[in-house]
């Protein structure tokens, strides 16, 4: 197993390939600007902003389960809010958990009686701090 986020599993095996790439982490910190007359503006430091998350999953039918299954369980996390558990590698990413906080979805290849053969994600995750 490499990681997984919630209860979508991200392995490769001989009978299954689940995994993402194009895995990208952004943090930064929020600042205020206080204006000063005659002078430059001061910068004050307010505290870490929440972490972002993205990454691209390749979903093929002929590598493991049927595409719609990640796909949907995946929509199903935006349109719930639920925070997930991240793990990548045996250690949890981020100080708590992650919610979707958007996903686009594109059907690469469909069969004559609508099943999808691949697709690819493209899931942005923002840091949920409880």
């Amino acid at each position: 197993m490499i990681g997984a986020l919630g209860d979508i599993i991200f392995k490769v095996s001989i009978n299954d390939v689940s995994t993402f790439q194009d895995f990208t982490r952004s943090s930064s910190g929020r600042w205020a600007t206080h204006e000063v007359h005659m002078q430059k503006p001061k910068g004050e430091f307010l505290g870490p902003d929440l972490d972002s998350i993205s990454f691209k999953m390749q979903l093929e039918a002929t590598l493991g389960r049927n595409p719609r299954y990640d796909m949907e369980k995946i929509m199903e996390y935006s349109r719930t809010g639920k925070p997930l558990l991240l793990v990548i590698g045996g250690d949890a990413l981020g100080y708590y958990r992650w919610v979707v906080e958007s996903l686009e979805q594109g059907y690469k290849n469909i069969d004559n009686k609508g099943n999808v053969l691949s697709a690819e994600l493209t899931v942005t995750l923002k840091e949920y701090v409880k």
